[in-house]
């Protein structure tokens, strides 16, 4: 059986999880869902990686699952302990020397957003990401709206300042799943940086882009298969 090391995204906690993480082990799985420093101003990328190597321990099988700016350190995890699969959900992609800030507008994000946005029904001039509830929030049921807000952290600077430091994408086997309903991520958008960035095409469910809390279901059979 397969260990599934589940990374959350900026700002959250591994509480993000926990919805999935059950359903793997019912299946027999062993799930471990990480803490990240992500609010300790003395941490980056590098950190951040080496809480999930921790994380793993002498565990073995390891798949290793991103959500959003997971993915600029998974592929960090991948360079110091043996990875059989690296599993993206909603995640950012990044490219050899680009920081986390830089990414936004070297894929187009803001425009993206903005356009969904409008397409939303959103005036052309806001900005949506000042509305948490609307870029994360909008499918979730009332239940976890409200627990959610207990798990918010202040997301750290401090990564989104720093060069992505490797080279090249790990040659690990690389799957991405994106939610046709992320606003933060739209899937048009999505689809065009997977293509570009990881040469693949994208699985895809309905949801936002919080999918591990709206469509775990949908989630964890993604990561079985």
């Amino acid at each position: 059986m397969a260990t599934y090391v589940l990374v959350h995204g900026a700002g959250s906690d591994s509480w993000y999880w926990h919805r999935v993480a059950p359903l793997l082990s019912g299946r027999g799985h062993d799930a471990v869902a990480v803490d990240l420093p992500c609010d300790d101003d003395t941490a980056g990328f590098s950190e951040y990686a080496s809480a999930v190597v921790d994380a793993i321990g002498s565990r073995d099988d390891v798949v290793l699952v991103a959500q959003s700016l997971a993915g600029y350190t998974a592929p960090l995890v991948c360079q110091r302990v043996p990875v059989v699969a690296l599993l993206l959900l909603n995640a950012m992609v990044p490219s050899p020397g680009e920081s986390a800030g830089d990414w936004w507008a070297n894929t187009g994000q803001p425009e993206a957003m903005r356009a969904e946005a409008v397409r939303n029904g959103r005036p052309a001039d806001g900005d949506p990401m000042q509305d948490a509830e609307y870029l994360f929030l909008h499918d979730l049921p009332p239940d976890l709206r409200a627990e959610s807000e207990k798990h918010v952290r202040t997301q750290s600077g401090t990564p989104f300042a720093q060069p992505w430091p490797l080279e090249r994408w790990p040659d690990v086997p690389t799957r991405f799943l994106l939610s046709r309903q992320d606003r933060l991520f739209p899937a048009d958008f999505m689809r065009r940086v997977v293509r570009e960035r990881l040469g693949i095409v994208p699985d895809e469910i309905d949801g936002g882009h919080l999918a591990a809390l709206s469509r775990p279901n949908e989630v964890a059979e993604w990561l079985l298969r």
